[in-house]
């Protein structure tokens, strides 16, 4: 990581703003797919992310507290892009209650994915709903028990199997 001092919005006469701009250089992840489009990128190794801030905190202080703020946009990511695109009302208490029920259903399907394991945990939430709570099952009653048979060789099950394990020794 390194840092300078910056002043950002020089063309602007009026709202210059003084901070500090700190970058910070990661390992590139996807050389192979750089290799396999026979691509010659600019920074082959490495990756840099630039962030622009006013904190007086130390260097690496801020820069964690940036990484902090992108999980959480994230999250707001996963709900614009699942319940909150569609509020139901111009009503601010219908909102408010989409926006409660909202927030409770994605912390449950995110539970679901920590419980889940494998890749689960960091997965988007309508991954977790298409690979795990959309089950294509069917249900049979036998001697007045319920059986749910799943397909036989569809790819998430262990995930699910884990998942139901679990669910049930609690």
């Amino acid at each position: 990581m390194a840092e300078t001092g910056y002043t950002a919005f020089t063309s602007h006469r009026t709202g210059r703003v003084t901070g500090r701009l700190i970058v910070r250089r990661v390992p590139e992840r996807n050389t192979r797919k750089l290799a396999a489009a026979a691509q010659d990128g600019l920074f082959q190794v490495w990756r840099h992310h630039a962030l622009f801030t006013n904190q007086s905190a130390p260097l690496v202080e801020a820069e964690k507290t940036h990484r902090g703020h992108a999980v959480i946009e994230q999250v707001f990511a996963d709900l614009k892009a699942g319940p909150l695109a569609h509020l139901p009302s111009k009503s601010f208490t219908a909102n408010s209650a989409w926006l409660a029920i909202a927030t409770i259903a994605f912390n449950l399907t995110r539970a679901l994915g920590v419980t889940a394991g494998g890749r689960y945990p960091r997965a988007e939430t309508a991954t977790i709903r298409a690979q795990l709570i959309h089950t294509p099952a069917r249900v049979s009653t036998s001697a007045r028990r319920h059986h749910l048979h799943l397909p036989t060789r569809w790819p998430w099950a262990t995930a699910w199997q884990q998942l139901w394990t679990t669910i049930m020794t609690t």
